[in-house]
């Protein structure tokens, strides 16, 4: 018998909840790992990422397989200045816990503040983000430029992990820069702090997103601390989870960008194993989910990114992309989407 939705109304709005006929990936019935008591039934993670780990992206990999759920970052400016639409980023659902909230400043009073303020929304967690290179956030000094004052990473998570009854966890990079790699130091000042857990991302700051990720730096890290570590970065196919896993020996793996258009990942199938059939019911559901969070208008333009990575293995006319990528209407962009599938199923 087909389990009925269950919903949640979200500031007027009613959003539908993981589904037990579409969840894919049943998770494992002994945890992981653990986040100090926090079990964790699963060693794949959606990353989180700027402008796509929102809540209907993210509700969608945890019906997938995901194991837990991180927000997008939340500027702690943001937070204690009451930006009008933050609320956004912190909104989860009950089926998404652990629930990680991630923050970034350059003030750790300020990231104290932000914390202490986000916990009255019941997090599972708080996470320090020390990984993200972009300029507006890395050149004053927050994000991977916390990694070049490992002092002040220091007094962050001393202060945090004193004054919040919650686990507090760290995603960083390899250093700033080739010349100032300090992820093993990094690594121990969390732990030894009070961290319960630290992500890697197997870049510098200067790197970016180019060239490739140094798994055996996350492995440095593994060997390092006691306390557990996610290796991320250039996981795209599920041999990669394999490998990553094989090489590092880390917790659980994070996957970004690789599964952009391939939430599938976390059921552990390559993007050219999905037939069109599923692709078609997972892009519904993904649009569903955005529709019901954002409103028909904003949820169909915030969705439409994801439309065309799940869309891009078919041979689109360059009209009907067009078409597609400049829907206004959910029931126009919903037509199109059925001309696109009577032609592959």
């Amino acid at each position: 018998m087909e389990a009925e939705a269950e919903t949640l109304e979200f500031s007027g709005k009613i959003i539908p909840l993981c589904r037990s006929d579409f969840s894919l990936n049943p998770m494992p019935d002994t945890p992981s790992f653990f986040i100090r008591s926090i079990p964790v039934y699963g060693d794949l993670i959606l990353s989180p990422m700027d402008g796509y780990s929102d809540l209907p992206f993210r509700a969608l990999c945890r019906e997938l397989g995901s194991a837990m759920s991180y927000t997008e970052f939340i500027n702690a400016i943001d937070i204690l200045g009451g930006h009008p639409h933050v609320h956004e980023k912190y909104s989860f659902l009950p089926a998404e816990r652990p629930m990680v909230f991630q923050i970034f400043d350059n003030e750790p009073e300020r990231l104290l503040e932000t914390a202490r303020r986000l916990r009255r929304f019941n997090p599972d967690i708080i996470d320090i983000n020390m990984g993200c290179s972009a300029k507006t956030v890395s050149g004053r000094g927050a994000g991977a430029g916390l990694l070049k004052t490992p002092l002040k990473i220091a007094r962050i998570f001393r202060r945090l992990t004193r004054e919040l009854d919650i686990p507090i966890t760290g995603k960083i990079r390899l250093g700033w820069d080739e010349a100032s790699k300090n992820y093993r130091l990094v690594a121990r000042i969390i732990e030894e702090e009070g961290g319960a857990l630290v992500a890697v991302h197997g870049r510098t700051k200067a790197q970016s997103y180019s060239g490739e990720a140094d798994w055996e730096a996350i492995a440095e890290v593994r060997r390092t601390v006691r306390i557990p570590v996610i290796g991320n970065g250039d996981v795209k196919t599920v041999a990669d989870i394999a490998r990553m896993k094989a090489h590092t020996c880390c917790d659980a793996v994070m996957i970004g960008r690789g599964a952009i258009g391939n939430p599938w990942i976390f059921t552990r199938l390559d993007r050219l194993q999905v037939p069109p059939e599923q692709v078609q019911q997972t892009l519904l559901r993904h649009l569903e989910l955005s529709l019901a969070f954002y409103g028909p208008q904003r949820g169909l333009v915030l969705f439409r990114k994801h439309a065309s990575r799940y869309l891009s293995p078919y041979p689109l006319t360059p009209e009907m992309r067009s078409l597609l990528l400049t829907a206004e209407q959910p029931e126009e962009f919903l037509l199109l989407v059925e001309q696109v599938f009577s032609r592959v199923i």
